[in-house]
């Protein structure tokens, strides 16, 4: 091999180190992030972005073209969302080990959140603060855990109680969290 040859490939193995440890120091010090929101035929329906607070993630939501009435968001432990059904966005992200429901006094999973609301018209708004969350780094408690986290609209109301989901019904629309 020439000296240029072996140059060559020193400088492209030290630009991809470079890339990765920038890549890594990125996801350590990430400070938002966002999920575009489909429903099963693929539409976009709403997006969600969060932001990183101390202690705690505020995750902001905006929806439309979706049923009217009362319906639960869940954050899921699996970031796929196979349509139709989306049941590839898995469990509930819930890695304190808790059970379901906001109102379970043993505590309840992370993902577990209040009930938004959907207009007449199709749209909605929601806002909620996620304690124990962070989007720093990749660790148990972030959403870019390995497998990643997706935002799921589930077609009825959480009941806020009864485990695993809470009773929510169907799986409308799913966006992997980014």
């Amino acid at each position: 091999m020439t000296s240029r040859k072996v140059f060559a490939c020193a400088a492209a193995a030290l630009l991809i180190l470079a890339a990765a440890t920038a890549s890594a120091a990125a996801r350590k010090g990430r400070k938002t992030a966002s999920a575009v929101i489909k429903d099963a035929q693929g539409q976009t329906v709403g997006d969600a972005k969060f932001k990183e607070a101390k202690g705690s993630v505020t995750m902001s939501v905006k929806l439309m073209s979706l049923p009217p009435g009362l319906h639960a968001i869940h954050i899921h432990n699996v970031g796929q969302c196979d349509a139709p059904d989306f049941k590839t966005a898995g469990p509930h992200f819930n890695p304190l080990g808790k059970q379901h429901g906001m109102e379970n006094p043993q505590g309840h999973h992370l993902g577990d959140l209040p009930n938004l609301t959907i207009a007449a018209n199709g749209k909605g708004v929601f806002k909620s603060t996620i304690q124990g969350v962070t989007l720093a780094g990749d660790g148990v408690n972030s959403p870019f855990h390995q497998g990643g986290t997706s935002v799921v609209i589930h077609a009825q109301a959480d009941d806020m109680k009864t485990d695993p989901a809470g009773n929510a019904g169907a799986r409308l629309a799913c966006g992997v969290i980014q």
